[in-house]
């Protein structure tokens, strides 16, 4: 009886030590799970401090949906504006294509999809990444006389799209994807070249389809000629276009903006500067942009963001430093790959994309603050075409060193006198392009 009340006391002493043990180890445990949660919430949280800072720069923003030519361009909007109760920044979507394949007249002539899939997959999601970038950004916007964002988003109502524009620059279903496009809310107005105007037009889906002017003609190089409703005054969309190519393969977008010019036009009404006075022959709407400039262009000057995704001749770019109100190119969105159709024989019966050496000399015409890669994707192709479809995967350093061939040729057959040292230093100020290779998911802030 003595053994059987030891041997019980033995047996509830051990019990008691492995239910001691496992209750400090689940203390550990819970310790430990709290230090995780506390460094994952530090985490979150200097993670959203380091995006808001950013944000807090009221720069432009600019998202590669995948990897290869679509993204959003996010633009704040001016102060004046959002203070006023409106959204943070105005987004452009370029060239949707995120999902499934693309055909080109027929699946047996040029069929292609994505090697990797897109980072953002689906226009749902662009919805969602546009609401989470308002949503950090609305952090900023509490100041005085600021609509709280509740009661900004009970005004706007939840079938709201955060797409303000979509931008298509080829009539090609890998720029003009009509499963992706149908996506997109049908009230959000579309700006397209001519040809894609046309066949966006055939779907009967989105209630606003414009044409794209050409920037340029007969000597008009004042950004805000292409400022056009429903488009706020203080951005523009226009296309620049290649002389010698009768197809308009190679061409651009031109998107510019001056943000800052409704907070100057705001600053003006306040100290009660006079407008210019309108008859029913000179509407208000625009019809300012053909009026003589201020004197102080830098008021009306803008930054703009220039894509070509198959490249465009550097010689067609000189228009742009030129332009008046002056244009200041922030992001030149230009690819390294040089891409063409060959035929048979192995000439080439359609240059693609023109590639790294263009972009340089484009570059240079330029002087943009980022030049960042487009339209460079791998994609698995179909078709007859794929049979005939060249790439030449450049990088920058690749084209930097031939065109430093280039040069020191050139400087023997042409400039016998000029020392090696003065040759590589002019080449050198070259290298200096500020390139940005922005990959499928990644973002960039355009300070």
């Amino acid at each position: 009886m003595r053994v059987a009340m030891i041997s019980s006391v033995q047996q509830t002493a051990s019990a008691g030590c492995v239910a001691s043990r496992r209750l400090r180890a689940k203390k550990v445990h819970q310790n430990m799970q709290a230090a995780s949660n506390e460094v994952s919430a530090q985490l979150h949280h200097d993670l959203r401090h380091a995006v808001q800072s950013a944000l807090a720069t009221r720069r432009p923003l600019l998202h590669h949906l995948n990897a290869d030519t679509s993204w959003l361009l996010q633009i704040p909007r001016p102060d004046s504006a959002v203070r006023n109760g409106a959204r943070f920044y105005f987004n452009i979507l370029l060239d949707p294509w995120l999902g499934g394949g693309q055909s080109d007249l027929a699946s047996w002539f040029s069929q292609q999809w994505h090697v990797e899939k897109s980072a953002v997959g689906s226009v749902a999601q662009l919805e969602e990444l546009a609401r989470e970038m308002e949503i950090l950004a609305s952090g900023l916007r509490l100041g005085q006389g600021r609509k709280i964002n509740t009661a900004i988003e009970a005004e706007r109502g939840s079938d709201e799209t955060f797409i303000d524009a979509v931008a298509v620059s080829h009539e090609f279903t890998d720029h003009c994807h009509k499963e992706t496009l149908l996506e997109v809310h049908p009230d959000v107005p579309v700006f397209a070249i001519s040809e894609a105007a046309k066949l966006i037009q055939s779907w009967h889906h989105f209630r606003t389809v414009i044409t794209i002017n050409n920037f340029g003609m007969e000597g008009e190089t004042d950004w805000r000629s292409s400022s056009v409703p429903p488009l706020p005054d203080w951005i523009g969309i226009s296309r620049l276009l290649q002389t010698d190519d009768v197809l308009n393969y190679h061409s651009a977008l031109m998107i510019a903006f001056n943000n800052q010019h409704a907070n100057y036009q705001s600053h003006q009404l306040h100290k009660s500067t006079p407008l210019p006075t309108t008859t029913p022959n000179t509407p208000a709407t625009r019809k300012r942009h053909h009026a003589p400039i201020a004197p102080n262009e830098d008021e009306e000057s803008a930054e703009a963001i220039i894509y070509t995704p198959h490249g465009i001749s550097s010689g067609d770019l000189t228009l742009i430093p030129s332009a008046s109100p002056p244009i200041h190119t922030l992001a030149f969105l230009h690819g390294l790959h040089n891409v063409r159709v060959s035929t048979a024989t192995g000439r080439t019966a359609l240059q693609s994309n023109l590639g790294a050496h263009n972009g340089l000399k484009a570059q240079r015409i330029l002087n943009a603050k980022y030049w960042i890669g487009t339209h460079d994707g791998v994609k698995r192709g179909g078709g007859l075409v794929a049979w005939f479809l060249q790439r030449e995967s450049l990088t920058l350093g690749d084209a930097l060193e031939e065109e430093r061939r280039r040069k020191r040729r050139e400087g023997d057959a042409r400039f016998t006198t000029q020392k090696n040292g003065d040759l590589d230093e002019t080449v050198e100020s070259f290298e200096g392009v500020n390139w940005v290779d922005l990959q499928n998911g990644e973002s960039k802030v355009l300070v």
